[in-house]
């Protein structure tokens, strides 16, 4: 099971970084189709659709590779049960959270499927097409928080707990 859900928080992260080269290409695009006066309509709305898909593709590589930001100010100055403790509640509350916008999120593309909502740019794109990534990004990171506090509760969970800023700080 532990190889399962890598290869997931692993395959949404490769395909968050597939879209991030998308954003890429729809911006050359825009702006050699400005140099070479060729109009490309929705390139501006289509790095907008691919950015947003990394963004929430990456969510949960991130939080498995301790990346998130996190506010540790309580939780440092607290030793054994009590700081256990808080971790299981923060947890449990994130993955409550984050199962509460996967629901809304698949919902929100759902109802944009059926209800046919377009967009209003002039690319005209289904708009439950690029809901899809936001749906699936949060999903996997609804799995990813649960996975953490089922770690956590079994006490295998490992956190990096050094003073050392990471590479990102």
């Amino acid at each position: 099971m532990r190889k399962l859900l890598d290869t997931v928080y692993d395959s949404a992260a490769a395909l968050a970084a597939l879209f991030l080269v998308g954003v890429l290409f729809m911006v050359l695009l825009a702006i050699f189709g400005r140099q070479f006066h060729i109009y490309v309509p929705g390139t501006d709305a289509y790095a907008g659709y691919l950015m947003a898909a990394s963004g929430f593709l990456a969510l949960a590589h991130t939080l498995k590779h301790g990346d998130h930001i996190r506010v540790t100010l309580v939780l440092g100055a607290l030793t054994g049960h009590w700081k256990r403790r808080l971790e299981l509640w923060a947890l449990a509350f994130a993955a409550a959270v984050a199962c509460m916008i996967a629901f809304y999120s698949c919902k929100l593309a759902w109802q944009s499927h059926v209800f046919n909502d377009i967009s209003t740019a002039n690319d005209a794109t289904p708009l439950w097409i690029p809901q899809i990534a936001m749906a699936l990004g949060t999903v996997v990171l609804a799995i990813a928080f649960i996975d953490e506090l089922i770690l956590e509760a079994r006490g295998l969970r490992v956190t990096l707990d050094t003073a050392e800023p990471k590479h990102n700080e």
